[in-house]
Formats: structure tokens, C-alpha cells, sequence
């Protein structure tokens, strides 16, 4: 059993709901990622999304888009990125990792070299959100050949036969997209979400994270009564490009979100 699907498979048993911070590594500078990994992790959370910088970031409002500009003039690469998840994990083993980001980074290095280098970090989950499943065929396969479950994305208007696709092709869990927007963007229609969430628990058992419109403790625990995982990422970042000139305080004001939001969410 993957580190992902035992995660899931314990909340499950005490009926939490897991929760997911997104940050972009190498944001607001390369020093601050594992630092920040770890404190995420004392906040409670249970899964991190970490974030590979890319310069044409077509899911992401301008809040993520900015820390990928941040992180990339520091020229954090996929490559430092994944470094950045080993010398994580010479102290965690634990926390379930997710790579997010776009395929671009993961073609220039190649899909073969990149399912071993990500096997070899310890990877447990890889998001390219502009791969369907249809285009992913190779890279999928070589990923969970050596253990790293391929996540998919669902939107709000994904149809029956589409979500019967991604849940086929993917493992771990699936990412529902809350709102048709990019990330930040509008305001959470919970009974859309509700009502999207029964068509896919129809068709598959894969846990369902819920994420894009997520912005609080009060959001988090509407959506944590929905889905099996709540996904928070421009709340958080938001944190750090209120406090570039202080670092420390940004990482302070973050766990301090993320406490208020697992309380939420575990109530």
C-alpha cells in the first residue's frame, strides 16, 4: 500500500479529513522550502503539495504565479526541487509528498529519468496538471512501476465517462477542482461541490481532494464535511508575499492558518 492510500485509509478510520497545504518551492527563496515543509507538518497537516516552479503556470491565479517568479529567479529547477525532497526526508518519513506542477519540466528531463529521480526522492504522488490521462500513458506507468501514485485533476464539469478515466489512470487520490477559475479565483458554490462530489463517489472509491477555493478555517470545514481532503495553497502564499522582507514571520502566520484550519476541520 502506497504511503498516500495508507494515509487516506487511517483518517478513514477515525473519519478526519486530510489536510493539504500547497506552497512553491523555492518561494519566497530556496532556504525557506524544507524549513517551512517541516513546520507544515508540526501544524497538523497530513499531505504536502509542493509546488515545481514553472514560467506559464495556466492553472494559477496571479497569487501563485508571483511565487513562481519569486522561486524561479533563484533558478529552482525540477532537479533542486527534488532535492529539496531528499534532504526532507532525512528527517521525515512519515508526511506523504506530492510533486505539483506542469509537464514542461518533466519532458526536458525525460519521463524515465524523472520516475526514477522522483522514486529516488521519495516521492509519493506526482500532479502535472496539463497531462490527460490520455497523453500520460508512458509516464503514469513508469511512475507507479516504481511505487509514485499519477493524481488527476476532476472540474466541475468533468462528465461520467471522464472521471471514470482519470479515476482508471490515477492512484492515491483524486484533486477536484471546486470552482471553473484558477486557483484563488471566486467564491466556493457549496452545493455544486456537494452534488459533483455524489456523481464521483459513484464511480470510484479514490479518496477526493478538494481544493482552489479554499481560503480559510470556515471554507476548510465546509469542504472538510464533503470530501476526503482539504487542498489550501494562495491562503498560504498570500502569507508569504504579505512578509517578503521577513521570512520567519510569514512561516509563523502560516502555521499559524494551518492550526486554526485542522481545529476547523477535526471539529
Amino acid at each position: 500500500m502506497s504511503r498516500l492510500a495508507a494515509k487516506f485509509e487511517a483518517l478513514g478510520k477515525t473519519s478526519r479529513k486530510a489536510l493539504i497545504p500547497f506552497i512553491t518551492a523555492g518561494d519566497p527563496n530556496p532556504d525557506f522550502t524544507v524549513p517551512m515543509m517541516h513546520a507544515l507538518v508540526k501544524a497538523g497537516v497530513d499531505i504536502i503539495e509542493l509546488g515545481v516552479p514553472f514560467s506559464d503556470p495556466m492553472a494559477d491565479g496571479p497569487v501563485i504565479q508571483r511565487a513562481s517568479e519569486r522561486a524561479l529567479s533563484y533558478k529552482v529547477s525540477l532537479r533542486k526541487v527534488l532535492a529539496m525532497a531528499v534532504e526532507f526526508r532525512k528527517t521525515d518519513h512519515v508526511t506523504p509528498l506530492v510533486l505539483m506542477g506542469y509537464l514542461n519540466p518533466i519532458e526536458a528531463m525525460g519521463y524515465e529519468e524523472f520516475a526514477n529521480a522522483a522514486q529516488s526522492a521519495d516521492i509519493d504522488g506526482v500532479l502535472t496538471v496539463d497531462l490527460p490521462p490520455e497523453e500520460g500513458l508512458v509516464c503514469s506507468a513508469l511512475l507507479k512501476e516504481r511505487g509514485v501514485d499519477p493524481i488527476f485533476l476532476l472540474a466541475p464539469n468533468s462528465s461520467s465517462e471522464r472521471i471514470k478515466i482519470m479515476a482508471a489512470a490515477g492512484s492515491g487520490y483524486l484533486y477536484y477542482v471546486s470552482l471553473k477559475g484558477v486557483t484563488g479565483a471566486g467564491n466556493l458554490n457549496v452545493a455544486n461541490v456537494e452534488t459533483k462530489l455524489q456523481q464521483i463517489r459513484s464511480i470510484t472509491r479514490l479518496p477526493v481532494a478538494i481544493g482552489f477555493g479554499v481560503k480559510n478555517a470556515e471554507s476548510a470545514k465546509i469542504i472538510a464535511g464533503i470530501g476526503d481532503g482539504v487542498v489550501i495553497g494562495s491562503a498560504l502564499i498570500s502569507k508569504i508575499e504579505e512578509n517578503l522582507d521577513n521570512p520567519e514571520h510569514a512561516k509563523n502566520e502560516i502555521v499559524a492558518l494551518l492550526s486554526a484550519i485542522r481545529q476547523a476541520i477535526d471539529s
